[in-house]
């Protein structure tokens, strides 16, 4: 793979390959959050859900969509392939979204989705790697460029998935959705010459080991390891009841609650759902400026910590939005609260989720990271499971209380993490493999 990657054509000073995958990507995503935006609406006001049937079914879908790569990296690697499993996967995806056009095949065109999601989301950043050698510097700002896709597909999907639903009918915005899915295969498809030649699973060499030096047998994980990551499983899962709530409870209350009115124009509703992959583009670079000066400086926060203050910042928002709604009373609330709210929210996310994933993959011994890395997902699943539940609270509180108790979601689950850092920490010492920095 590596000696057919050196001597590349090259576009921005990387392989080809990148662009490719990085616009396969962001129409994945266009696709994924343009569906959701239209969501939680589309179940509300076209199937007529109660507002608990619909928060339900938005949180077990969300928590399907992370759960099934689980199983689908497990058939990539496998028997299908990369390549394949990511072709099979976005076909299943968009035909899932066509699907969406009709209201009885609702049910299966989400699972179908998710089924395509499943053997999509875990298989093509991995080929990001492949593009390069081991030791190419240019690989790490790789995974960088690959991640802006994301937030640009996610931006991208509200404002035009979102309003085309909103304003033309709901089934025209899944159509783009799965137009954009379309689009994004088809590049890949277009592309496969700028990627590194595959070695399909059933044909994959053994790999000998090398007797010329003894190397230490490998290290499973530890019992204090297994029992740190569980409790930041859990602890993770009780912040999502509350973070989850952003395409769900916040998305109707944006709806039936806000003051959307600006100069005799309504914003319409589905756009404020691309504040908050705008808000990491813009605010991701001056946050890794700063903790890279802390790092220098030899002042850089424990992992847990950093996720405990995340925490902190997201309950802190949610509080926002629970001030905003107790002083507009039986009124609307200014839409500029929702902003402010998307803002905080943003900068509490970025301290907690990157580095949650980030600690995944550290405090896993090498033969066993793509395992324990797979647990993150777990955990993103019980985490939009119990969003799905929490969210069926709404109707029963007042916007206030309601958003009050996300904030204690958000809270308890800053507790556990601060708890955690010293256990985690013994757990290290006890592994000195963990303390190596992690790739991601």
């Amino acid at each position: 793979m590596s000696s057919q990657t050196i001597g590349q054509p090259t576009w921005f000073g990387h392989p080809r390959g990148l662009t490719v995958l990085f616009l396969t990507n962001m129409w994945e995503q266009f696709s994924y959050y343009g569906m959701r935006a239209l969501l939680v609406y589309f179940m509300t006001k076209q199937l007529l859900f109660a507002q608990a049937q619909a928060s339900f079914i938005y949180g077990a879908y969300t928590a399907a969509a992370y759960f099934t790569p689980i199983l689908g990296g497990v058939l990539a690697d496998r028997w299908l392939g990369k390549r394949r499993a990511i072709v099979i996967g976005a076909s299943i995806m968009a035909a899932g979204h066509f699907m969406m056009a009709f209201d009885a095949w609702f049910y299966l065109a989400l699972a179908t989705i998710a089924l395509g999601n499943g053997l999509f989301l875990p298989t093509l950043p991995s080929q990001v790697g492949d593009l390069y050698e081991r030791g190419d510097a240019r690989r790490g700002w790789a995974f960088n460029v690959y991640y802006v896709g994301i937030n640009i597909g996610g931006f991208l999907a509200p404002l035009i998935c979102g309003t085309v639903g909103e304003l033309y009918g709901w089934h025209y915005g899944f159509g783009l959705a799965g137009i954009g899915m379309l689009l994004g295969l088809a590049i890949y498809v277009g592309g496969q010459r700028y990627l590194p030649p595959e070695v399909m699973p059933e044909v994959m060499p053994e790999v000998m080991p090398d007797k010329s030096a003894a190397a230490p047998a490998p290290q499973g994980l530890g019992r204090e390891t297994i029992l740190v990551l569980t409790g930041i499983g859990v602890a993770v899962t009780v912040f999502r009841a509350a973070y989850e709530q952003v395409g769900n409870t916040v998305a109707l209350w944006a709806d039936s609650g806000v003051d959307r009115a600006l100069g005799g124009w309504t914003i319409p509703m589905t756009w404020f759902q691309s504040l908050n992959p705008l808000f990491v583009m813009l605010l991701t670079p001056p946050l890794l400026a700063y903790w890279h000066r802390r790092a220098a400086a030899g002042a850089d926060q424990a992992p847990l910590r950093r996720m405990a203050c995340g925490a902190l910042i997201v309950a802190g928002a949610y509080l926002l939005l629970a001030a905003a709604g107790l002083n507009a009373g039986a009124g609307a609330t200014g839409w500029i609260w929702l902003v402010l709210f998307f803002l905080v929210l943003t900068v509490g996310e970025l301290f907690i989720l990157p580095t949650g994933l980030g600690l995944f993959a550290r405090l896993a011994p090498r033969h066993l990271g793509s395992t324990t890395v797979a647990a993150w997902f777990l955990v993103t699943f019980t985490g939009s499971l119990s969003a799905g539940l929490v969210g069926g609270l709404w109707s029963r509180f007042t916007p206030a209380a309601f958003f009050t108790l996300l904030a204690l979601f958000s809270a308890i689950a800053a507790g556990l993490l601060w708890r955690l850092n010293g256990p985690m920490q013994h757990a290290a010492s006890l592994q000195p493999s963990m303390l190596e920095p992690s790739k991601r």
